[in-house]
Protein backbone atom coordinates (compact mmCIF):
# COMPACT_ATOMS: atom_id res chain seq x y z
CA UNK A 1 0.00 0.00 0.00
CA UNK A 2 1.33 3.07 -0.97
CA UNK A 3 0.99 5.93 2.05
CA UNK A 4 2.33 8.79 -0.37
CA UNK A 5 -1.50 10.06 -1.51
CA UNK A 6 -2.12 9.70 2.34
CA UNK A 7 0.59 11.66 3.87
CA UNK A 8 -0.24 14.28 1.34
CA UNK A 9 -3.61 14.46 1.66
CA UNK A 10 -3.31 14.53 5.63
CA UNK A 11 -0.40 17.57 5.28
CA UNK A 12 -3.01 19.23 3.01
CA UNK A 13 -5.39 18.76 5.79
CA UNK A 14 -3.42 19.90 8.21
CA UNK A 15 -2.29 22.74 5.98
CA UNK A 16 -5.69 23.92 6.05
CA UNK A 17 -6.65 23.84 9.51
CA UNK A 18 -3.77 26.03 10.37
CA UNK A 19 -4.88 28.68 7.50
CA UNK A 20 -8.63 28.88 8.43
CA UNK A 21 -7.81 28.94 12.19
CA UNK A 22 -5.32 32.35 11.53
CA UNK A 23 -7.74 33.77 9.17
CA UNK A 24 -10.52 33.64 12.03
CA UNK A 25 -7.76 34.21 14.64
CA UNK A 26 -7.45 37.58 13.42
CA UNK A 27 -11.34 38.24 13.63
CA UNK A 28 -11.09 40.28 16.53
CA UNK A 29 -14.29 41.68 16.76
CA UNK A 30 -13.78 45.06 15.37
CA UNK A 31 -13.78 46.60 12.12
CA UNK A 32 -10.71 46.82 9.82
CA UNK A 33 -9.93 50.61 9.65
CA UNK A 34 -6.79 50.98 8.18
CA UNK A 35 -6.66 49.51 4.63
CA UNK A 36 -5.06 51.35 2.05
CA UNK A 37 -7.22 53.62 0.31
CA UNK A 38 -7.78 54.65 -3.57
CA UNK A 39 -10.44 56.73 -5.25
CA UNK A 40 -12.77 55.11 -7.44
CA UNK A 41 -15.27 56.91 -9.80
CA UNK A 42 -18.85 55.58 -11.18
CA UNK A 43 -19.08 58.62 -13.62
CA UNK A 44 -19.18 62.04 -11.79
CA UNK A 45 -19.32 59.91 -8.30
CA UNK A 46 -16.39 59.83 -6.24
CA UNK A 47 -15.76 56.60 -3.86
CA UNK A 48 -13.42 56.63 -1.25
CA UNK A 49 -12.03 52.57 -0.69
CA UNK A 50 -10.57 51.03 0.64
CA UNK A 51 -8.98 48.19 -0.66
CA UNK A 52 -9.11 44.56 0.91
CA UNK A 53 -6.62 42.86 -1.35
CA UNK A 54 -5.32 39.81 1.23
CA UNK A 55 -6.93 36.97 2.27
CA UNK A 56 -7.14 37.83 6.40
CA UNK A 57 -8.63 41.45 5.04
CA UNK A 58 -10.80 39.93 2.48
CA UNK A 59 -12.12 37.37 5.51
CA UNK A 60 -12.99 40.35 7.19
CA UNK A 61 -14.34 42.69 4.97
CA UNK A 62 -16.57 45.06 6.37
CA UNK A 63 -17.73 42.80 9.56
CA UNK A 64 -18.02 44.32 13.27
CA UNK A 65 -18.96 48.22 11.43
CA UNK A 66 -22.26 49.83 12.93
CA UNK A 67 -22.43 52.48 9.74
CA UNK A 68 -20.13 53.54 7.07
CA UNK A 69 -20.24 57.04 5.22
CA UNK A 70 -22.16 57.12 2.18
CA UNK A 71 -19.15 58.38 -0.72
CA UNK A 72 -17.25 55.11 0.88
CA UNK A 73 -16.80 51.61 0.13
CA UNK A 74 -14.79 48.57 0.19
CA UNK A 75 -13.23 47.24 -2.57
CA UNK A 76 -12.10 43.10 -2.45
CA UNK A 77 -9.02 42.47 -4.99
CA UNK A 78 -8.72 38.45 -5.85
CA UNK A 79 -5.86 36.84 -7.54
CA UNK A 80 -7.75 34.82 -9.78
CA UNK A 81 -10.84 36.14 -11.79
CA UNK A 82 -13.62 33.85 -10.39
CA UNK A 83 -17.10 33.19 -9.16
CA UNK A 84 -16.89 34.89 -6.26
CA UNK A 85 -19.84 34.80 -3.66
CA UNK A 86 -20.23 36.77 -0.72
CA UNK A 87 -22.59 36.97 2.85
CA UNK A 88 -22.76 38.83 5.66
CA UNK A 89 -21.68 37.04 8.50
CA UNK A 90 -20.79 39.66 11.48
CA UNK A 91 -21.96 42.70 9.43
CA UNK A 92 -24.28 45.04 10.96
CA UNK A 93 -24.87 47.30 7.96
CA UNK A 94 -26.71 47.02 4.86
CA UNK A 95 -24.99 46.59 1.52
CA UNK A 96 -24.91 46.04 -2.09
CA UNK A 97 -21.97 44.11 -3.94
CA UNK A 98 -21.11 45.44 -6.89
CA UNK A 99 -19.22 42.48 -9.13
CA UNK A 100 -16.61 43.91 -11.06
CA UNK A 101 -14.97 43.21 -14.24
CA UNK A 102 -11.52 43.48 -14.83
CA UNK A 103 -12.14 46.83 -17.12
CA UNK A 104 -14.31 47.95 -14.25
CA UNK A 105 -17.40 47.43 -16.06
CA UNK A 106 -20.18 46.14 -13.05
CA UNK A 107 -21.07 42.54 -13.88
CA UNK A 108 -24.11 42.27 -11.85
CA UNK A 109 -25.01 44.03 -8.40
CA UNK A 110 -27.04 42.03 -5.31
CA UNK A 111 -28.15 43.26 -2.16
CA UNK A 112 -27.16 42.28 1.28
CA UNK A 113 -29.12 42.20 4.70
CA UNK A 114 -27.51 42.29 7.70
CA UNK A 115 -25.80 38.90 9.69
CA UNK A 116 -27.64 37.26 6.54
CA UNK A 117 -25.29 33.85 5.82
CA UNK A 118 -27.24 33.18 2.37
CA UNK A 119 -24.43 33.86 -0.73
CA UNK A 120 -24.93 36.54 -3.32
CA UNK A 121 -22.40 35.34 -6.28
CA UNK A 122 -21.24 37.04 -9.56
CA UNK A 123 -22.92 36.07 -12.97
CA UNK A 124 -19.24 35.34 -13.98
CA UNK A 125 -15.63 35.53 -13.36
CA UNK A 126 -14.51 38.59 -11.85
CA UNK A 127 -11.67 39.68 -9.80
CA UNK A 128 -13.03 42.59 -8.02
CA UNK A 129 -16.26 43.28 -5.76
CA UNK A 130 -17.23 46.58 -4.17
CA UNK A 131 -19.13 46.78 -1.59
CA UNK A 132 -21.38 50.14 -0.53
CA UNK A 133 -23.65 51.16 1.54
CA UNK A 134 -27.60 49.56 0.34
CA UNK A 135 -28.87 51.61 -2.01
CA UNK A 136 -25.77 53.98 -3.11
CA UNK A 137 -26.16 52.57 -6.75
CA UNK A 138 -29.95 52.70 -6.72
CA UNK A 139 -30.04 56.84 -6.00
CA UNK A 140 -27.29 57.38 -8.39
CA UNK A 141 -28.92 55.13 -11.06
CA UNK A 142 -26.07 52.49 -11.38
CA UNK A 143 -26.96 49.44 -13.10
CA UNK A 144 -25.13 46.32 -14.59
CA UNK A 145 -23.14 47.26 -17.45
CA UNK A 146 -22.24 50.68 -15.85
CA UNK A 147 -18.28 51.24 -15.57
CA UNK A 148 -15.97 52.13 -12.75
CA UNK A 149 -12.80 53.77 -13.41
CA UNK A 150 -9.61 53.82 -11.04
CA UNK A 151 -6.36 52.80 -10.80
CA UNK A 152 -7.23 48.95 -10.56
CA UNK A 153 -9.05 49.03 -13.80
CA UNK A 154 -6.78 51.39 -15.68
CA UNK A 155 -4.84 48.88 -17.42
CA UNK A 156 -8.03 47.25 -19.62
CA UNK A 157 -9.94 48.89 -21.89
Amino acid sequence: MNLLPLRFAAALALSAGFTGFAAHAQDTGQPQLNLPRIELRAGMYRIDTQVAARFAERQIGLMHRSAMPQHEGMLFVFEQPGVQCFWMKNTLIPLTAAFVADDGTIVNLADMQPLDERSHCSAKPVRFVLEMNQGWFQSKNIQAGAKLTGKPFQNHP
